[in-house]
């Protein structure tokens, strides 16, 4: 019988990853994960900057090796990009994440005094509780009693701070040091504003036109005008070295330097209470900000079925929770699901081929890093800001007139991207929906573990408070 299944579904890549059943081709897969890989690049040397202090006055010298971590960065993205993809056959991918990378380096570090090893052992350890916890199936619990017009608006919040990273990463939108607003517009001219407003034009003209690959293309015309507008003018016009401009080296030794340092000694060095308290932060971090991702991109992607569910939640929950646990060993801080992977799906991708497409590109990048490096933040935004348009389009589907519905999904979507947190944005959204629940004496409506995670955020978002106290 199983070869009968087998031979139904034909043999080698496309029988594996079970094309014909997605409705996808090794081509579309292709291009998909060719898409996600550069718009998620930019981590390949971000996040080395943040772990290594780089520019930052006062701590220059006090963080982890560039390359070494460049070299983690990179190897740790790609393994567990494959494993998501052989495991999970669904085209989320890996990679450090942003925000949690700055509290280890700036909280943990920096603030708390922890070394490197310490703080690297938190992430490790938080992996490991998440984990346990999804492999007692914990998490897909918790998952499955978020009620549909959260899971939905989860979906439309990230679609909108995916839509304002790339104004951000655009320079079309800044935080203005001449005044207290906290956004502001940039400066509306020079050769990085252009570069985006050339590509952005010719992505959505693309899209319009209904262009196979419109965003992969739109990326690499974009890093060609950019390419182009550099070399005539002279111009430094982007913030990380060799950005837009053909690099004069291509290969790169690996540094592995870092690789397994780890040190259980912060317990003692921050106290057992707050040593508790700090893991658990992260910790609930990092299980709500990939939950709020698969939810997100799964309704993109029509991976759910009618109950709002992903069919092998547990798979994409255990190698996402694994990536903490690689993460804090490799020392290149806890890898997460990606938000990217949003513009992969909307080039596409079905099938858990364009994240092993993701994780060869990124074990590619560990030799060949100045090549990746050659794609500006400016050629990636308008891909992203039209993959938050594809992702808004669900807000029609929100029970508008239901108050007690609609305003809790309100505050999850707008405080994602005003806070910059997806984990945020869930946490406001649940703890709102509970509220209004109770007060409305509807309480038996709402799932047990929806107060239990509530419970969670209140006591997330008072932490500095509880530790005022506690001190």
């Amino acid at each position: 019988m199983a070869k009968a299944v087998a031979t139904q579904r034909g043999g080698g890549i496309p029988g594996w990853f079970r094309f014909s059943e997605r409705a996808t081709t090794l081509s579309t897969e292709v291009r998909a994960g060719i898409t996600t890989f550069m718009v998620m690049a930019y981590i390949i040397f971000v996040n080395p900057q943040i772990l290594s202090y780089a520019g930052i006055q006062g701590l220059e010298g006090k963080g982890l090796l560039f390359p070494a971590t460049l070299t983690v960065t990179c190897l740790t993205a790609g393994l567990l990009s494959i494993a998501m993809g052989l495991w999970s056959n669904y085209p989320f991918a890996l990679a450090p994440g942003m925000g949690l990378n700055a509290v280890v380096a700036f909280e943990l570090v920096a603030s708390r005094g922890l070394t490197w090893p310490q703080a690297m052992t938190v992430i490790f350890l938080e992996g490991v509780v998440i984990a346990l916890l999804v492999l007692t199936r914990f998490r897909e619990a918790v998952m499955d009693a978020i009620p549909m017009s959260l899971k939905r608006a989860i979906g439309v919040g990230i679609g909108l701070f995916i839509a304002f990273i790339g104004f951000f990463n655009s320079g079309f939108v800044v935080k203005p040091t001449a005044n207290a607003l906290p956004v502001g517009l940039g400066t509306l001219s020079g050769i990085p504003i252009l570069t985006f407003a050339i590509g952005f034009v010719l992505s959505v003209w693309l899209m319009a036109r209904r262009t196979r690959g419109a965003l992969l293309w739109g990326i690499l015309l974009t890093t060609v005008v950019a390419i182009v507008l550099n070399a005539f003018t002279g111009w430094k016009a982007f913030a990380i070295p060799g950005v837009a401009r053909i690099p004069t080296q291509i290969f790169e030794t690996p540094n592995f330097s870092t690789f397994g340092r780890i040190d259980f000694g912060f317990f003692a060095s921050l106290g057992a209470v707050t040593a508790v308290l700090v893991t658990f932060s992260i910790m609930l971090s990092d299980f709500f900000d990939t939950m709020g991702t698969v939810i997100g991109i799964g309704g993109e992607g029509k991976f759910l079925d009618e109950k709002g569910k992903l069919p092998r939640i547990n798979r994409v929950l255990l190698v996402d929770s694994l990536g903490a646990v690689f993460g804090g060993f490799a020392n290149s801080s806890s890898n997460t699901t990606y938000i990217e992977s949003a513009a992969g799906v909307a080039e596409g991708g079905k099938t858990g081929f364009t994240s092993v497409v993701v994780g060869v590109l990124f074990l590619l990048a560990m030799f060949l890093a100045p090549i990746a490096g050659v794609i500006p933040p400016q050629a990636t935004a308008p891909a992203l800001i039209i993959v938050g348009f594809y992702m808004m389009t669900i807000v029609k589907d929100l029970p508008w007139g239901d108050y007690e519905e609609a305003i809790p999904a309100f505050v999850t979507m707008l405080a994602m991207p005003f806070t910059w947190s997806i984990t945020n944005g869930i946490g406001a959204g649940f703890v709102t929906y509970t509220a209004v629940k109770l007060l409305r004496g509807k309480g038996g409506q709402v799932h047990w573990m929806m107060y239990l995670a509530s419970l969670a955020f209140v006591v997330y978002f008072l932490l500095p408070v509880i530790e005022r106290a506690l001190k």
